[in-house]
């Protein structure tokens, strides 16, 4: 059976002016002519995205869709009319989002993160900004590394969707890079509580974060002549800017640097030891 609104592997079973009629067994569905790959013949399997036209018309594209139903994804507004707003999906359809379904007003142009589903009434892909609608119970345990979507902007930090599932939290002064609504990057779960609510960081949390700051250290002293202008009474902005960690995280690294007699500690400087 064909999943609307996922990507498909159908079997190529004919030819015709327009483009190639593909079928999961059940239901013949359209890839048009100007998307049909090279070389493509009858008996051929293919991987599609699909989706419903206006007519209700299964159709397949061969482009690469931003998101497919069941994702979070942050998407630019195309359009906006009396009823609802459209979103570029990266294919010839866009994305209706009911006003209904819109947190707050979408406007042309703008980027919004929203959630894509099948309309019960006639499993069209439409999409929801109202994100915690379709979060699911999180299975994480503290520690494990996770994959972020940054969707909202709070007062203190950043919402963001966790694997696809679940909203955690990323507090802004624990922040030390730039992040901005939309951004994909990598995290770690830094503590869950008993109500479910999840803290967020982006980095590794524990004493395997103290080892690779130590290691990133040794290499900058080694490819610098043994000299780094940073001690333990650097600024935390001057830390951020050459290591992108935290004083905190910085101070625990070189203490332990210190304490195996790998460098020498002064307030503004650090050096390895000549035998190094």
């Amino acid at each position: 059976m064909t999943a609307v609104g996922k990507y498909n592997i159908l079997r190529i079973v004919g030819k015709k002016s327009d483009g190639l009629i593909l079928s999961d067994g059940e239901n013949e569905i359209v890839l048009p002519s100007d998307e049909v790959p090279p070389h493509a013949e009858v008996n051929d399997t293919i991987t599609v995205f699909v989706f419903l036209n206006m007519t209700g018309q299964l159709l397949a594209t061969t482009k690469q869709a931003f998101a497919e139903v069941g994702d979070f994804a942050c998407l630019t507004v195309v359009d906006v009319g009396e009823d609802g707003a459209f979103l570029d999906l990266g294919i010839s359809k866009d994305v209706y989002v009911p006003i209904k379904e819109q947190q707050r007003p979408m406007r042309q142009g703008e980027k919004h993160i929203v959630y894509l589903y099948p309309d019960e009434l006639n499993q069209r892909i439409v999409a929801s900004s109202w994100l915690h609608k379709y979060i699911e119970e999180g299975d994480f345990e503290v520690g494990d590394e996770v994959k972020l979507l940054i969707s909202e902007e709070t007062d203190l930090g950043f919402h963001a969707i966790i694997n696809n599932r679940h909203i955690g939290t990323l507090y802004r002064n624990e922040l030390f890079v730039n992040v901005a609504i939309g951004d994909s990057c990598k995290g770690w779960i830094k503590n869950i509580h008993i109500h479910g609510k999840i803290d967020l960081s982006l980095r590794p949390q524990g004493f395997s974060h103290v080892l690779d700051t130590k290691k990133v250290i040794l290499r900058a002293l080694k490819s610098e002549g043994g000299t780094i202008g940073l001690g333990d009474k650097s600024t935390p902005e001057e830390i951020q800017a050459r290591f992108q960690i935290s004083k905190n995280a910085f101070r625990k690294a070189i203490g332990g640097l210190y304490k195996e007699r790998l460098i020498t500690l002064s307030d503004y400087q650090i050096q390895l030891l000549a035998d190094q």
